[in-house]
């Protein structure tokens, strides 16, 4: 299931037996664009504006649209755990039941997964945290991350693009993000962005996918971001130098640090983790 998917079976289970005109007003839309959302003749999903705007309206906590269904689907599931089954027979018996679209590869690899033990976060010498960032999250703890194809350059500058691409969504776990040490507030600000170049290796190297927070859009204390200058792209280190200029500072020994003007400086967001299993 995609984001979208997820979104219109919640969309349906809240509406259940009610009419589909007085939940249109109420959510204030028109009854037509509800029945194309609603439809699986047309390709109208719910947005982000309309999916927060009826959670606020039904009283439901923001990003409930994006949760992964865990009533109907997972009972099963939950059924088996009472009866001690392995967790490769779990995975089994899921790939049985939805898993016809998912690559044999990929099928391996989750059953490989679960007949290892339970995932270890270990702390290196220089602090980062490491950690085997492909096990699945707790049942219904799965959201998904929208993958932006924003490329902030690790060296000279990439060009600022206005209408970014959408890539692939990915799921994650919130608690499984926590537990390995991520803070953030709502994870419906958390992103998926690529860097490309070198100068930040090696805590982040080219093309590795970063988790940001976009709430973030300005300094908050030392640490790695993602913002323009001078209308080119970055992920760099910053640190205040007085009151007029950042330092931008390059993990690679290799670039220099370099003042930039605050003034002429614009946080989109904060980098979180690499996908790499490195906390930043």
């Amino acid at each position: 299931m995609d984001i979208y998917e997820i979104r219109k079976h919640n969309l349906v289970k809240l509406i259940g037996s009610q009419r589909k005109g007085s939940c249109a007003e109420r959510w204030g839309m028109a009854p037509a664009h509800l029945s194309q959302i609603l439809s699986d003749k047309t390709a109208k999903n719910l947005g982000d504006d309309v999916a927060r705007r009826i959670e606020e309206v039904e009283g439901l906590p923001r990003g409930w649209f994006d949760s992964i269904p865990s009533s109907d689907d997972v009972q099963p599931l939950v059924d088996a755990v009472n009866s001690k089954l392995s967790a490769a027979d779990l995975v089994k018996q899921m790939l049985a039941k939805s898993g016809k679209g998912i690559p044999e590869v990929t099928r391996q690899r989750l059953l490989a997964a679960a007949e290892e033990p339970a995932f270890a976060v270990a702390s290196s010498d220089d602090g980062v945290v490491k950690a085997d960032f492909s096990r699945p999250g707790q049942i219904g703890d799965e959201v998904w991350i929208a993958h932006y194809d924003v490329r902030g350059a690790m060296g000279d500058g990439e060009v600022a693009h206005d209408f970014p691409e959408m890539l692939q969504d990915i799921r994650v776990s919130p608690t499984h993000l926590r537990e390995m040490g991520v803070e953030f507030k709502e994870h419906f600000h958390l992103k998926l962005i690529t860097g490309v170049g070198q100068s930040m290796a090696p805590t982040i190297k080219s093309r590795d996918p970063l988790v940001v927070d976009i709430s973030i859009r300005e300094f908050v204390g030392d640490g790695i971001y993602y913002f323009s200058h001078q209308g080119h792209q970055y992920i760099k280190r910053l640190q205040k130098k007085g009151r007029e200029h950042f330092k931008m500072i390059s993990d690679n020994t290799n670039h220099p640090p370099e003042d930039i003007r605050v003034d002429e400086t614009y946080i989109q967001a904060r980098v979180l983790l690499v996908w790499n299993a490195h906390l930043v």
